[in-house]
């Protein structure tokens, strides 16, 4: 199983980005889906999540901002990122909660992290 995330980059204060991250692999599955980021210096955090069934949940600093969405047919966990602030500047992750085909187990796996870089 893999996640492999695309997007991220440097914006300006105000500006956009949007991150896509797809599970890839022999898989039955994708439960969860979510975004989480880690700031220099700071733990990592939940951004975002969705379940398969569409429910989401945001981390009270970016409600209102950030819109997480998936395509469950593509394996597929998008996040598009408006108004953004120099304090959303961070290594954004991909997780997703994934039943592999040879385990028929559920595992969390982890995508490799984006840069998002927000100037002032």
């Amino acid at each position: 199983v893999q996640l492999q995330a695309f997007g991220g980059g440097l914006v300006q204060s105000g500006g956009s980005l949007s991150l896509s991250c797809v599970v890839s692999g022999s898989i039955v599955g994708v439960n969860y889906m979510g975004w989480y980021r880690q700031a220099p210096g700071k733990q990592r955090e939940l951004v975002a999540g969705v379940t398969k069934e569409g429910v989401t949940n945001y981390a009270g600093s970016v409600q209102g901002r950030f819109t997480i969405s998936r395509d469950n047919a593509r394996s597929t966990v998008f996040l598009q990122m408006n108004t953004l602030k120099p304090e959303d500047t961070a290594v954004y992750y991909c997780n997703a909660q994934v039943r592999a085909r040879a385990t028929w187990r559920l595992g969390h796996y982890w995508g490799q992290g984006t840069l998002v870089t927000v100037s002032s």
